[in-house]
């Protein structure tokens, strides 16, 4: 058994446990920075692998390129964060959500063949219930003029062509069931983790057609329906695909038992957590012995312009001494 440390989102570090880790996650919603002696000191040991899991935040993380064992960045918002592929250098290996972003990660010290895709899950309580349809197309989140305007417009153009479209916040595990269709939108063509929960909960899931690896995944027809976006007739096509599907209920049931089939054979957070163990596994203490051997480099090559530039557009002056102690 080997010790792994897991900061930032829990992802599918549950699951590790019985991939045979011995793990301490620390998830943290203030602002903080964290250093080996931190890790070492949470942990109460010191890990052989250290992961770096996304919270969509300033770095949180600092000195890995030192650290004596195997480091990990979980990167899920890379069509967010531009300073992302800079950050990456300072890790042994990098795990990719977004599949056609994974080139850009690359640098002079982390190589593509270290940099592997990861791509969304369902989780383990994302399980089909049994309820009796209330709406017939469904979408949950939020949904805000100000936040989110892209989706806002969408939300609403689409409810005026489609009125009995029902809109709301909550669990989505308690709501998706009650729905023949439940609505997906990619505000960045993120292939997101809505896709996953939709279609691990038994839903028939509407989502748009999207790359990042999504047609390699699930099949349109087959185990969900996609609409086109960016084109000039999108929203005519995606309305005619709503009515088509609500026309046909033993189709939506049948899309809904194959997406489910195929998320319950390769897509939940075990599989995620065993493809995990068995990539990590294959690299040799030498990669971290290198690393080390070029902390110099990757710091002043690749963390130090980042650390310079967070330090003067963060508020906290925390965070601002932080960085400029790690980029010096």
């Amino acid at each position: 058994m080997k010790k792994l440390f897991w900061i930032g989102s829990p992802f599918f570090s549950g699951s590790l446990a019985e991939c045979g880790w011995e793990v301490c996650a620390h998830n943290f919603e203030h602002t903080a920075v964290f250093g080996w002696g931190d890790i070492v000191s949470i942990a109460g040991w010191e890990p052989d692998v250290v992961v770096v899991a996304d919270k969509s935040r300033p770095p949180f993380v600092l000195g890995m390129e030192k650290f004596p064992c195997l480091t990990v960045f979980y990167c899920v918002d890379s069509h967010i964060h531009s300073w992302y592929p800079l950050y990456a250098q300072g890790f042994d290996a990098c795990l990719m959500s977004l599949k056609d972003h994974m080139p850009r990660m690359a640098g002079d010290f982390l190589p593509a063949e270290r940099i592997w895709w990861f791509p969304a899950f369902a989780k383990n309580d994302d399980l089909p219930l049994p309820h009796t349809p209330e709406w017939d197309l469904l979408f949950v989140g939020t949904v805000n003029p100000q936040t989110t305007p892209k989706r806002h417009a969408f939300l609403q153009a689409l409810k005026a062509r489609v009125p009995s479209l029902h809109i709301t916040q909550g669990n989505y595990r308690q709501l998706y069931p009650k729905a023949r269709l439940v609505l997906n939108f990619c505000e960045f063509g993120d292939l997101n983790f809505r896709v996953f929960e939709a279609l691990g909960c038994g839903v028939c899931l509407v989502t748009p057609d999207i790359a990042n690896g999504q047609p390699e995944l699930f099949t349109n027809g087959e185990d969900l329906l996609t609409y086109p976006v960016h084109t000039e007739d999108s929203m005519d096509r995606l309305v005619a695909t709503i009515e088509d599907a609500l026309q046909d209920n033993g189709r939506c049931r049948r899309i809904a038992a194959s997406g489910l089939a195929k998320v319950d054979s390769k897509h939940r957070a075990r599989h995620r957590a065993q493809a995990f163990t068995d990539a990590v596994r294959a690299l040799s203490a030498e990669e971290t012995i290198k690393k080390r051997m070029h902390r110099a480099s990757i710091r002043s090559g690749a963390l130090r312009l980042i650390y310079l530039l967070l330090a003067e557009s963060v508020e906290s002056s925390l965070l601002k001494q932080a960085y400029l102690r790690a980029a010096g």
